[in-house]
């Protein structure tokens, strides 16, 4: 009897410590998806110094890594967590997918050890290719430092046939960046935590099914559709 009772404590105990688990797990991506909301706000606020809005209007798909760290576990690169959302037909955006980078250390020295990123994708089709699997900047899909400000024109005509225009944030400084070599890949786990649903394809998100939606989603969609139809 008393062992019984003793294994039924101990299941109880590893049941709380999942449930506690998976709800740090939650509150930890509710959290990346604010920090994401607020660079891009931090970004933009200056216009002249920010991504050019015309390149906003017409994005296809926006991801935001916030915090990228340097580390010495990554050779050379650096790794960071953060969100991507496309626009639907509507114009609108989409329920965050949280997505992962590594690597790709050329151009990222900005400053610091700690980089914000930013990248705008021009085509779904880019966007189509990270939703199969791992997705490598320059070779999956050019991608190149993008122009800065509100008057950046068009700026070379050579950046905008890339299909991702990049950019990043240290200490206050923003800038286009290259990060070629950088792979992208949608992050399951943090989907699952997010949303609740270990079985939720990073599409499925895209089209609407992961649920209700969070006072942290509710919050970047309107900030992404606030800069994304500015004039």
């Amino acid at each position: 009897m008393r062992i019984g009772k003793r294994i039924s404590i101990a299941m109880v105990a590893v049941m709380l410590v999942a449930v506690w688990a998976g709800v740090a797990c939650a509150k930890s991506e509710e959290k990346k998806v604010q920090e994401s909301a607020d660079v891009v706000k931090k970004i933009m606020k200056v216009p002249e110094k920010g991504i050019p809005p015309v390149l906003l209007r017409e994005a296809k798909a926006i991801a935001v890594i916030p915090g990228v760290i340097k580390g010495a576990f990554v050779v050379g690169g650096r790794h960071g967590t953060g969100i991507l959302s496309v626009r639907k037909e509507d114009n609108s955006w989409s329920d965050p997918v949280f997505v992962s980078i590594t690597g790709g250390s050329v151009g990222w020295q900005v400053g610091g050890s700690s980089t914000d990123l930013i990248l705008v994708f021009k085509t779904l089709k880019d966007v189509d290719k990270l939703l199969q699997g791992k997705f490598t900047l320059g070779a999956d899909a050019a991608v190149a430092a993008g122009p800065v400000g509100r008057k950046a024109s068009a700026a070379t005509d050579v950046k905008l046939q890339s299909g991702i225009l990049s950019y990043s944030r240290s200490r206050g400084l923003f800038a286009g960046v290259s990060l070629e070599g950088a792979a992208l890949l949608v992050d399951a786990d943090a989907n699952a935590a997010y949303y609740g649903k270990s079985d939720l394809a990073a599409a499925d998100i895209l089209a609407g099914k992961g649920g209700a939606k969070s006072p942290a989603t509710r919050n970047l969609q309107k900030v992404l559709t606030q800069y994304s139809e500015a004039k």
